[in-house]
């Protein structure tokens, strides 16, 4: 549809804009891409459509809140085709900005479509809009003193304004304009959060933004470097175990050594905000770990859905509310519950316009960072700010001559002057070498002996599996083990053991580092778990299941909780509704409180259980069930029919067929997977017309190991990949 306006009786107003252009016919030569054509309103929906060429995986970021899949129709399976999406607007309203991503089919990294705004005119959704009108953002209250708060909304109920995170506090007022008292006296000498809420009819809820206030004799407090050495990233679903299920903390002392550096994942995770409704068990977390001579760190991104968004003017507000919230967390806990400092990783240089849009993103980004900053100095905290930056900031194209505060430097320059420290994500797996860990970090080190700042870098390396959207070969040590690993490391800190400026090594991230071996093969050793006294509880609710599509479920569930630490559920799924689970029916294995079954039969139902299982294998009773029925498609359906693994002369290889599900004849599909364990390079082979097709690993280096192959995509014309139905999935060769 043209662009224009179209009017939906009692909810919607669109505006497609003139800035999203349909392109040309595809050719074979034409980078990937993904298009927004057209939105179709209907009430309380908008279609929106497009095409994409030389990708997969369709999804649709909506104004920064959320990533939600596209259903992708490519039924030449050329990786070319058209997508559509149904986005419910009753709870939107305003402007709302809508991107289309699609996984590049060559690289499996992001590409992305013009944007598209939706101007939605939805009363029904329109929350309140609060501001602290008075006092001013960093004066001192020596007296009671009139908090004023200005609301614009229709129906506003209440009206409540709250000190340092302790009990709301009703304002008086109507017409917009509303008062309280706060005395100093009732808070002693500290400084102080001030935040409103209003609430309307309809149960919408809005918070002002914070205003920092000093309260009697109180005095900002700078920050204090200190080492972080080692660091470690922790997120979301394992850091809310940490705080939520007390006895995981003793799997963390198993691996993380007292005097470490946390860095805690605290985003909103399952419907859950660590920093605003489980104050007390967060509180009780960080005692802990300073009790064990650890430093805290909260960790957060740009506020947005894909974080990288936070760095954009538009979204700039949402990280800078994201930094209160940290803010707001220490203001209301004694100081040794309080965050020592708060990890940024923002990461804006995913979007692909960042090197095309060279400086504005760049600047985009500096100017998030430096308002995150000033709210941490208006609030007086003395935690540290560390945004976590690639190894290549002070050398790529993209990221040299950036001219920003009357000055021309690298991008690592620039954030090195703002904040107070770096972590670089310096992401090789040898300490030597011209593009190895201490090359890649020397830059920063020599910045910041130059500018004055001491302990202000800290070199991360990356544990990781992470082969379908990188080379492994050189960017992880899952391959290589935690020996080679350590072996490493011990060159990086002997390199660097001079240098005022080096703070420590980090490491990402808690998971995948639990899970690393010492050497994958028949001598394999890792961490000796706690000792476990029996098996967890059931899942706090049972689960709840959604139909994708004709092959995919997704599933939800509560939180299981065990005296050490729930190492994971399993998805039990089954055709039989009455079903025990057992080996037979186990679907997959997921960490969090989420798990996506994919590769199934359509209009089939389908019958799951969730059992949780502890670090020492005890299992916990199995959930109730729940149903859910498939889609219908025309495609048929494809499955792997046996694969093998062998390793010979230094390589692994991979020999599989394909054929159709229902007749097993065979199938000459396009195979894209990887190897495993000690090898992960991905590869793409055609198998033939008798469904056979073989890959190779790259070079094996270590003396003993493992290796195995996961499919990755199966594609042929008119059929998908039902992949819950192949054979020989764990296969693996040892030496």
């Amino acid at each position: 549809m043209p662009a224009g306006l179209w009017r939906i009786p009692g909810a919607l107003l669109l505006a497609l804009p003139l800035t999203i252009t349909t392109p040309g016919t595809a050719h074979a030569a034409d980078p990937p891409s993904v298009v927004i054509d057209s939105s179709e309103p209907a009430p309380g929906l908008v279609r929106l459509t497009g095409r994409f060429t030389g990708a997969y995986d369709v999804t649709l970021v909506v104004d920064g809140e959320r990533v939600e899949r596209a259903t992708v129709s490519d039924p030449d399976a050329d990786d070319s085709g058209t997508w559509t999406y149904d986005l419910d607007t009753r709870a939107l309203d305003g402007e709302i900005e809508v991107y289309a991503k699609a996984t590049a089919a060559d690289t499996r990294y992001g590409a992305w479509s013009r944007p598209l705004t939706l101007s939605v005119d939805n009363p029904r959704a329109r929350a309140p809009q609060v501001a602290i009108a008075e006092p001013a953002d960093g004066v001192r209250l020596t007296r009671p003193t009139p908090v004023r708060v200005d609301v614009t909304g229709a129906d506003v109920r209440t009206v409540r304004v709250r000190v340092n995170g302790g009990p709301w506090q009703r304002a008086a007022g109507a017409r917009g304009r509303y008062v309280t008292l706060v005395d100093p006296a009732r808070y002693g000498d500290v400084m102080a959060s001030l935040e409103a809420e209003a609430v309307d009819a309809r149960g919408h809820v809005a918070r002002s933004s914070t205003t920092y206030v000093a309260l009697g004799a109180a005095a900002k407090r700078p920050p204090v470097p200190h080492r972080q050495d080692r660091a470690m990233w922790i997120w979301e679903k394992a850091s809310y175990n940490l705080v939520l299920n007390p006895g995981s903390r003793r799997l963390l002392e198993t691996v993380l050594p007292a005097g470490s550096t946390l860095y805690l994942g605290v985003d909103t995770y399952a419907g859950r905000d660590l920093l605003e409704d489980a104050r007390p068990e967060l509180r009780d977390l960080v005692a802990w770990a300073h009790g064990r001579g650890m430093k805290v760190h909260a960790t957060v991104a740009g506020g947005t859905r894909p974080p990288y968004l936070g760095a954009l003017s538009r979204y700039r507000e949402r990280a800078v509310r994201e930094m209160e919230r940290v803010l707001d967390y220490n203001l209301s806990s004694k100081p040794g519950a309080r965050f020592d400092g708060i990890n940024v990783d923002i990461e804006p240089y995913s979007l692909p316009w960042f090197t095309s849009g060279k400086p504005d993103v760049q600047v985009q980004w500096l100017d998030t960072l430096r308002a995150m900053i000033a709210r941490r100095d208006a609030s007086g905290q003395p935690l540290l700010f560390g945004p976590a930056v690639p190894r290549w900031l002070d050398t790529s194209a993209c990221c040299t001559g950036i001219p920003y505060g009357g000055t021309t430097r690298t991008m690592a320059e620039h954030i090195q002057d703002l904040s107070d420290y770096v972590a670089i994500m310096d992401y090789r797996d040898q300490a030597d070498g011209g593009v190895g860990i201490i090359a890649q970090a020397a830059g920063e080190l020599a910045y910041a002996e130059r500018i004055g700042k001491p302990l202000s870098v800290v070199v991360g390396v990356e544990t990781l599996d992470i082969a379908t959207s990188g080379d492994p070969s050189s960017i992880t040590f899952r391959e290589e083990g935690r020996d080679a690993l350590e072996a490493e490391l011990a060159k990086v800190s002997q390199a660097f053991a001079g240098s005022p400026a080096f703070a420590g090594i980090a490491l990402h991230h808690y998971d995948s580092y639990r899970e690393l071996p010492t050497v994958w093969g028949p001598s394999a050793r890792w961490p000796e778990p706690p000792a476990d006294s029996g098996p967890p509880t059931g899942v706090a609710s049972p689960p709840q299941a959604v139909a994708f599509d004709h092959a995919t479920v997704d599933l939800t569930y509560g939180r299981a909780r065990d005296d050490t630490e729930v190492a994971y559920y399993e998805v039990h799924r089954s055709t039989e509704p009455d079903f025990t689970p057992g080996p037979g029916t186990l679907a997959g294995k997921a960490r969090g409180l989420t798990h996506t079954d994919a590769g199934l039969l359509p209009a089939t139902a389908y019958h799951y259980r969730i059992v949780p299982v502890d670090v020492a294998g005890h299992r916990g009773p199995p959930s109730a069930p729940v149903t859910v029925t498939t889609g219908t498609t025309e495609l048929r359906p494809m499955v792997v029919e046996s694969m093998a693994v062998t390793v010979d002369d230094g390589v692994a290889r991979v020999r599989l067929r394909v054929v159709d599900r229902e007749s097993g004849q065979p199938v000459a599909a396009t195979v894209r997977g990887r190897f495993t364990f000690s090898a992960g390079r991905y590869v793409t082979v055609t198998a033939g017309a008798d469904g056979w097709a073989t890959a190779t690993s790259e070079a094996l280096k270590q003396p003993t190991g493992e290796v195995g192959f996961a499919g990755h995509r199966l594609t042929a014309a008119g059929r998908y990949w039902a992949a819950a139905y192949d054979r020989d999935k764990d296969v693996m060769a040892r030496w």
